[in-house]
C-alpha cells in the first residue's frame, strides 16, 4: 500500500516514529514534511497530502498536528477525501471499515507514541466493509459532487 505522511512542527517526532512503523507494516511511505526544525502552516501540508491521495498517487495518508483537528478539517476540504481523527484503535478501525477514510489524523500532543502506533496499525490493517455503510459513504460523495 502507498501511504503519504505529513505533519506540522508539532507532529514531527511522532511522524518519524509512524513513518518507520508504516514501513515495517509493509507500506511504501512518502514523506510530505515537515522536516526537523521546519515550521509550516498545517493546512498547506494537509492540502498537499490529501490532493495526492485524491489524485491516486497514494492509497491512504496519515496527518499529524498538535491535536489532529486542524489537519482533519483541512484534509476534508479536498474533494473526494474522507479524513478521520482518531485517538483510539476502535475509532481508527471504524473510520476505515465504516467510512472508508483514506486519511487518518492524529494529535501528537494528545496521543502518546505507542498508542499512536496502535491506532495507525488498526487503521492500516482495516478495509472498507461493503454493505450497510456503502449507502452512507455514497451519500457523502453525492452531496460533495453537488458542491456541498
Amino acid at each position: 500500500m502507498r501511504v503519504a505522511i505529513g505533519c506540522d512542527e508539532a507532529g514531527y517526532d511522532l511522524k518519524e516514529k509512524l513513518k518507520a512503523q508504516l514501513a515495517q507494516l509493509g507500506a511504501s511511505v512518502s514523506d510530505y514534511g515537515v522536516q526537523e526544525n521546519e515550521t509550516a502552516l498545517y493546512p498547506d501540508i494537509a492540502f498537499a497530502v490529501a490532493e495526492a491521495v485524491a489524485d491516486g498517487k497514494h492509497d491512504r495518508a496519515v496527518l499529524i498536528c498538535g491535536t489532529g483537528i486542524g489537519m482533519c478539517i483541512s484534509a476534508n476540504k479536498v474533494k473526494g477525501i474522507r479524513a478521520a481523527q482518531a485517538h483510539d484503535t476502535y475509532s481508527a478501525e471504524r473510520a476505515q471499515k465504516s467510512n472508508d477514510a483514506q486519511v487518518l489524523c492524529i494529535g501528537a500532543r494528545v496521543v502518546g507514541p505507542e498508542l499512536a502506533k496502535s491506532i495507525v496499525e488498526a487503521w492500516y490493517r482495516s478495509s472498507f466493509e461493503q454493505g450497510r455503510s456503502t449507502a452512507k459513504v455514497e451519500r457523502i460523495a453525492s452531496f460533495e459532487s453537488k458542491g456541498g
